[in-house]
């Protein structure tokens, strides 16, 4: 499973990243995870099976979902969670989101 989380510069999610791939880790779930820029996440958004943006680029969830010509999974990253970092409940979100 690939997830790739999504900011306006790819370095607040990096924290993030590192969270869930603990809670996978701790689940034994094999989960490829990283965090891009907005700019690069355009180009490469059908290599992942899903794709988490961060609250502060939510504005572009519209623009994102027809790019990925509703192929890829798109959705936003619940506020509270990103805020503490919770990559557990992220890693879950992204879990239900992928079916």
């Amino acid at each position: 499973m690939k997830i790739l989380l999504v900011c306006n510069a790819g370095m607040s999610t990096s924290m993030l990243v590192s969270r869930m791939q603990k809670a996978a880790e701790k689940e034994k779930l094999e989960v490829e995870i990283n965090a891009v820029p907005i700019m690069q996440a355009e180009n490469m958004l059908s290599e992942w099976d899903i794709v988490m943006l961060g609250p502060q680029v939510r504005h572009q969830l519209s623009y994102l979902q027809k790019k990925a010509d509703h192929q890829t999974p798109i959705c936003v990253i619940d506020m509270r969670d990103y805020g503490m970092m919770n990559g557990e409940k992220v890693l879950a979100a992204a879990l239900k989101a992928i079916g």
